[in-house]
């Protein structure tokens, strides 16, 4: 006797779809259950798990050698999510159940006693099974939401197998779950920029950061205001459109950090790992590697706070995934690729007091204590900070002041905006803002007053640029001037892109 029903894998951010094969075997005095096809433990482990679904469903496994098969063979299986459809075509080997059409896809972890669990990458899963012509997807209950985005697959929500099995026999038909809508979701409030007080120059600099996806360096004594700036970022950066959703929710689903009753991430990601997070924890790792904090932070920003404490490896871990907008992983069971397009927000104080610089207290540092200090960050890293800005105290006037602050609502308006005339400039390459220009698009886009000119070469050759600093202040200037609505770039826009990258001539 021989069935097959189909399933899917995942291996990083890449699905795939496997085979479930199962053969009875002749008579035999007692049941041998084997699984093939390159299984890890998790699976290895599931034929006790069948063996005792099976028998608290209420069905028998005569004596025989079974095999279960899960092809292709090639590929290394991991996890307990091939339970579900296992037990289904051991049932269906058995005569107890037919064979179920072609266009239905099954997953998902059983319990003893016959329960269906959730599992991790479910999403990418689903969009997996419906490019594969999968019509009919029946997953844990728990997974169903997430799944029920992709548009085109009937999502069968299964809390027990005996509802799947009535289902197949036709005794009590299951009901797709309601496609979500991606317009429905709604997370609701966020910090506001109206609840800072101050700090007029650091919120121009954040709202430039999210005009143009620019990273940050805040530099500051201790409660000036760096923390409380960073998490308000998101709450000015646009609205995730569908696509970046979907990407964002992959990455979330596949780490397994999906948040219940979320069936898909619509609020861009704030990740703020503490400073003793490892190199593995911050760029991703583990045998098969999981996303790390920079991957779950895609389409949002990351925020590392005390920038100087963090693990040197682990900030130069930063370097090349801040350039190439993606960070590649490779371990003996492969190599995984995942997207980790971010504004990374870095705040530090300017020395280990903090007060090195500051207007009323005085800093207990020795010189070379201050250098040590500074010296943690690299040239290469700082390099890639578009905005270096000073966060001074706040005095007591601006902190008792009544006056009202602009909100996060009329900030946003300028930077989806400034982001609209970016969609439309880049349109078709690929590329959503101007951080991601590539050398062919700066040279395509930056175009330059003469007066603009002049002074960008004034500053190259008395500061003292490198070539990615070069490209970093035309970047930035670009959406200066996109703030502006200005379609060449101006000299106020590169002056300003200029005191945004003063600050490492000062401190480092």
């Amino acid at each position: 006797m021989f069935s097959k029903l189909r399933s899917v894998g995942v291996f990083g951010m890449d699905s795939y779809m496997i085979e479930v094969e199962s053969d009875l075997g002749g008579n035999a005095e007692v049941t041998v259950f084997n699984i093939v096809g390159l299984p890890d433990t998790a699976v290895k482990e599931s034929r006790d798990r069948v063996r005792a679904a099976i028998k608290n469903c209420k069905y028998s496994v005569p004596p025989a050698k079974i095999v279960v098969n899960l092809a292709p063979a090639d590929v290394r299986k991991e996890g307990a999510l091939y339970d579900l459809p296992m037990m289904l075509s051991i049932l269906c080997t058995l005569g107890k159940l037919k064979v179920p059409p072609s266009d239905c896809a099954f997953i998902g972890e059983l319990s003893l006693n016959g329960s269906v669990r959730p599992a991790a990458g479910m999403l990418p899963m689903a969009i997996c099974a419906k490019e594969h012509g999968i019509k009919n997807f029946f997953v844990p209950i728990q997974n169903a939401a997430e799944c029920s985005v992709v548009k085109g697959l009937n999502v069968f929500p299964v809390a027990h197998v005996s509802e799947l099995i009535e289902h197949l026999t036709g005794k009590k038909q299951l009901e797709p779950i309601k496609p979500v809508e991606f317009a429905d979701v709604d997370y609701g409030y966020e910090p506001d920029f109206c609840e800072v007080k101050g700090q007029h120059r650091a919120k121009k600099a954040l709202e430039i950061a999210a005009a143009g996806g620019h990273n940050v360096l805040l530099i500051g004594p201790p409660g000036s205001g760096k923390s409380m700036l960073s998490k308000r970022l998101p709450s000015i950066l646009p609205p995730l459109s569908f696509d970046e959703a979907i990407e964002t929710t992959k990455i979330y689903s596949i780490a397994g950090l999906l948040p219940e009753n979320t069936p898909i991430i619509k609020k861009r990601p704030f990740r703020a790992p503490h400073h003793s997070v490892s190199q593995a924890g911050l760029s991703g790792g583990g045998t098969v590697p999981r996303p790390g904090e920079i991957s779950l932070a895609h389409n949002g920003v990351l925020f590392l706070d005390e920038l100087p404490e963090f693990d040197r490896s682990s900030m130069e871990a930063l370097r090349q995934p801040l350039e190439d907008g993606r960070v590649t992983i490779s371990r003996v069971a492969g190599s995984l690729t995942y997207p980790c397009s971010i504004t990374l927000i870095a705040a530090m104080n300017p020395c280990p007091c903090g007060y090195f610089g500051h207007p009323t207290k005085k800093c207990t540092c020795s010189e070379s204590a201050v250098r040590r200090y500074m010296g943690k960050i690299s040239g290469p890293l700082l390099d890639r900070l578009d905005l270096q800005i000073e966060v001074p105290p706040v005095d007591f006037s601006e902190l008792s002041s009544t006056q009202k602050e602009e909100t996060s609502k009329e900030i946003r308006a300028r930077v989806v905006a400034a982001r609209a005339i970016q969609e439309r400039r880049f349109e078709g390459t690929g590329i959503t803002c101007n951080a991601r220009m590539t050398p062919k698009l700066l040279q395509q886009f930056c175009t330059l007053e003469a007066a603009a000119e002049e002074l960008l070469k004034s500053a190259f050759d008395a500061l003292g640029m490198s070539g990615r600093s070069y490209d970093r202040i035309l970047k930035v200037a670009r959406t200066i001037a996109d703030l502006e609505n200005a379609e060449m770039i101006g000299e106020s826009h590169i002056a300003e892109a200029l005191q945004f990258r003063s600050l490492d001539r000062k401190y480092f």
